[in-house]
This record gives C-alpha cells, sequence and structure tokens, in this order.
C-alpha cells in the first residue's frame, strides 16, 4: 500500500501538476460554465452518493488503468457502471489491463486516488495516457467530475466537458458499455 504523503507531486516531465485554482482559470479562459460544490473528502462512489444531497446529474466513475507494455487509459463511466476489466481490454484493443498505482497516477495525472477525473488530462502534456469515455454518461447535462480533488465537485455540460479534452490534446474515445 502506498502512503499518499510520500508520493512525490511531480508529473512525468517533472512539472507540478495543476491545481484546481489553475483548472478554474483555463475553464474560464476557454468560456466553460461550471458550477462548483465543496464537500468533505471522498475516495469511493459510495461516499459520493452518501453526501451528493440532490446534485443532480450524472455521477462519475473513473478507473486508471495499464496493460502489461505500459499504455495507459483513463475510462470515465457512468458511476453505478459494472466494468469487466477483460471485456474493456477487448473493447479497448488494450489487451489485459490492471489498475495503476497511486504513484503512476500523481505522475502522469497529477491526482491522488479518491480524486481521478476525466479533467486530471490536463496534466498529461506528454500525451502517454489515452482517455475513454462511457456514451451514456454524455446523456446527462450536466455531468459531476471532480476538478483535481476529491474536496469538490464540479457540475459542467457534455458538451463542454468534451470541449475541453479536445482542447488538451486528448479526444476522447466515445465507448458503448451497454
Amino acid at each position: 500500500m502506498h502512503d499518499i504523503s510520500e508520493i512525490e507531486k511531480r508529473l512525468e516531465d517533472g512539472s507540478a501538476p495543476f491545481s484546481p485554482q489553475q483548472l478554474f482559470q483555463r475553464l474560464d479562459e476557454m468560456g466553460i460554465a461550471y458550477r462548483s460544490v465543496s464537500h468533505p473528502p471522498l475516495f469511493t462512489v459510495e461516499q459520493s452518493k452518501e453526501l451528493r444531497g440532490e446534485l443532480p446529474g450524472g455521477h462519475t466513475k473513473n478507473l486508471f488503468l495499464r496493460n502489461k507494455k505500459g499504455s495507459m487509459w483513463l475510462v470515465t463511466c457512468l458511476e453505478d457502471r459494472e466494468i469487466d476489466l477483460k471485456a474493456l481490454g477487448e473493447l479497448l484493443g488494450a489487451g489485459r489491463l490492471s489498475f495503476c498505482k497511486p504513484d503512476r497516477l500523481m505522475r502522469y495525472l497529477g491526482v491522488i486516488p479518491g480524486a481521478v477525473t476525466p479533467l486530471a488530462v490536463i496534466n498529461d502534456k506528454l500525451k502517454q495516457v489515452e482517455f475513454a469515455i462511457d456514451s451514456a454518461l454524455l446523456k446527462f447535462d450536466p455531468v459531476n467530475v471532480h476538478p483535481l480533488t476529491n474536496e469538490m465537485t464540479v457540475a459542467i455540460s457534455p458538451l463542454d466537458l468534451l470541449r475541453f479534452l479536445e482542447a488538451v490534446d486528448h479526444p476522447p474515445r466515445i465507448l458503448d458499455f451497454s
């Protein structure tokens, strides 16, 4: 088990990861509307469900995965989606997938476990992480994600989320999990 406090908060390119405030500044510069809500740190979907109250929209589950060759994927899906890693590996053409360790999560996406979010691809300047999203999630407006911290949730339209992903050079692969 990794102690999160011992993980060096540096990206693979040596830079510091974006802070939530820097992310908000980028969203503002792009003209992307969002609404943020602060809350106690959340580490699981179950914790999120308990604390969210009546927060409308689609809620996410995020998986940071790798294959034996070291290729990496960030997959964002509906929070209640059952994911078969073998089937997902086949769908992505990735082969056998496993979860990445917290130190890799920080090195490539600049976040800790519990704060994984599609917005974290802003930290992957070397473009080493492929991004895939559940097509069913994009039917919700808004989509609720963490803004690089698990102490906040941001509501953003699905179109603006896609626009953001394109702008940070991580065009999503839209997957049908049904």
